[in-house]
Parts: structure tokens; C-alpha cells; sequence
């Protein structure tokens, strides 16, 4: 599956050809290089790496640096592996955004934003105990009784309760690519994305 690593931008809107708002997301995708070619026979499968954005050689590792060398690049900060690429791609070669083209439809796959500890009204969406009458001013936004009585005597693994929000993976698909802008590498993609500003983002086709 071919795709790029970006970083996402922020988000905008733009006007349809049936004059609708449509909100879109705009991502700086590549350009990326590729660090490394995995084959079937060295390495048991077959897939290409890519490496994105700058880093300064100080903060990247003896071993990166050789690893980097080899492709003939500068040391990177976002290294991803994507398998069964469209294209053979040659070790040192860049890939850029006119990967895509405007129509095609793309997967995105990102960090979500961490939201911390969070309640079971925030996190899952309950609607509290009640109203504030019979003594329940206290109760508005509790999770309410969770287990049963005699049996089982214990609450279930699985339950819905409160804790960690956000920070997790998350993939969007069917991602529509309204425009691409070759000179600045930039992606104009309908719909949100997951994760904040400034955020890594992988691109599938």
C-alpha cells in the first residue's frame, strides 16, 4: 500500500462545486525518503522505509547516523514501514506529495489528542444519575451502581468506567484529497484527522 508521512497543519473549510462548506484538514506530507528496502529474501518481507523532517545531527544516535548515511540523507525524526508499495522505489529516493491526485481517496492514521484522566460522562458518555431532587445534589455526572449483588460479587473486566482518555491510534479512511499543492507539499483532505497541530500523520492510498 503506497503512502507518505506528514505532519499535520490545522484545519479550514473550502467551498464545494455545489457551493457546500466542506471542513478540511491541511497536511504537509513529505517530502520523505527512502532509508531502507526490505526484500523477501534478507529480511523475510518485503517493504519500503521512509524517513520525514529534519533533525539536527547532535540529538540522532551513532547508529542512525550510519543508517542514514547509506541512503545518502540527512538524519530524520519519523521513520515509517509501509508495505506492498505500488511502485519499486530505489534506496535514497525521494517521494513527494504528487503521489496523490485531487479525488483520490486516502487513510489517515494518527495519534489522537490525550485528554488525561477523564470521567465516565467526558470519556464514555453517560448521562449522570439524575436530576438534584431526593438528596442527589452531589451525583450529577457519577457513574452510578456497577456491579450486581451475589453473583458474580465482583465487577466485570471491560467496564465502562472512569480513566485514561485520548493518546491512542487511530485510523480515518475514505478521506477524500480535495487539493494538492506540489510547491509547498501541502494536502488540502476532507474531514477531520486525529491529533493536534503540529502532529505526525501516515498517508495511505
Amino acid at each position: 500500500m503506497s503512502g507518505i508521512i506528514g505532519k499535520k497543519v490545522g484545519m479550514t473549510s473550502i467551498f464545494g462545486a455545489d457551493g457546500k462548506n466542506i471542513p478540511c484538514t491541511v497536511i504537509e506530507a513529505g517530502p520523505c525518503v527512502v532509508t531502507q528496502v526490505k526484500t523477501l529474501e534478507k529480511d523475510g518481507y518485503s517493504a519500503i522505509q521512509l524517513a520525514y523532517d529534519e533533525k539536527k545531527e547532535k540529538n540522532t544516535s551513532k547508529q542512525l547516523l550510519g543508517h542514514f548515511k547509506k541512503a545518502n540523507t540527512s538524519p530524520k525524526r519519523k521513520l515509517v514501514e509501509f508495505k506492498h508499495f505500488e511502485e519499486e522505489k530505489a534506496l535514497g529516493e525521494v517521494i513527494s506529495v504528487d503521489l496523490f491526485a485531487e479525488g483520490d481517496y486516502v487513510e489517515v492514521v494518527g495519534t489522537s489528542k490525550g485528554k488525561g484522566f477523564q470521567g465516565v460522562v467526558k470519556r464514555h458518555g453517560f448521562s449522570g444519575v439524575g436530576g438534584q431532587t431526593h438528596g442527589q445534589h452531589n451525583r450529577l455526572r457519577a457513574p452510578g451502581s456497577l456491579g450486581a449483588s451475589s453473583w458474580p460479587s465482583r465487577v466485570f473486566k471491560g467496564m465502562r468506567m472512569a480513566g485514561r482518555m485520548g493518546g491512542n491510534r487511530v485510523k480515518i479512511q475514505n478521506l477524500q484529497v480535495l487539493k494538492v499543492f506540489t510547491e509547498q507539499n501541502l494536502l488540502v483532505i476532507s474531514g477531520s484527522v486525529p491529533g493536534a497541530k503540529g502532529s505526525y500523520v501516515i498517508l495511505e492510498k
